[in-house]
């Protein structure tokens, strides 16, 4: 395990900076607070030190219909209702740690993708 991974800093190394240790954070649910919430479309809003994140439902029909209609040529609706499931609020702080675990995500995603490709071809 290299320093990155163990969040601590090995001996010898001048001018290095502490990284704190890897702390265990276990989220206490309040309410229905654990419950997961359906969201099929996300929009973002940026506030001076604030990013607003908006989860919605639409009804997967109408999201299909949609560019169907577009490719027919028909009249697209002026105005679209859909649910909204959840808004959260966080700091650029907090946004650059989402960033971060949603890239670490993906690329776990595509590196299983690819491992079931090639194990799929052999």
């Amino acid at each position: 395990m290299d320093k990155e991974q163990s969040g601590k800093d090995t001996k010898g190394e001048q001018g290095a900076q502490a990284r704190p240790a890897g702390l265990g954070l276990k989220l206490v649910p309040v309410a229905d607070s654990d419950q997961p919430v359906l969201s099929n479309l996300t929009t973002v809003s940026v506030a001076p030190g604030l990013v607003f994140i908006d989860f919605g439902f639409m009804e997967p029909n109408l999201l299909a219909a949609l560019p169907r209609m577009a490719r027919l040529g028909g009249k697209m609706p002026d105005r679209i209702s859909g649910k909204l499931a959840v808004r959260v609020a966080l700091g650029f702080d907090s946004l650059a740690t989402l960033h971060q675990q949603l890239g670490q995500v993906i690329k776990g995603l595509g590196d299983a993708a690819r491992a079931a490709k090639a194990s799929g071809a052999k």
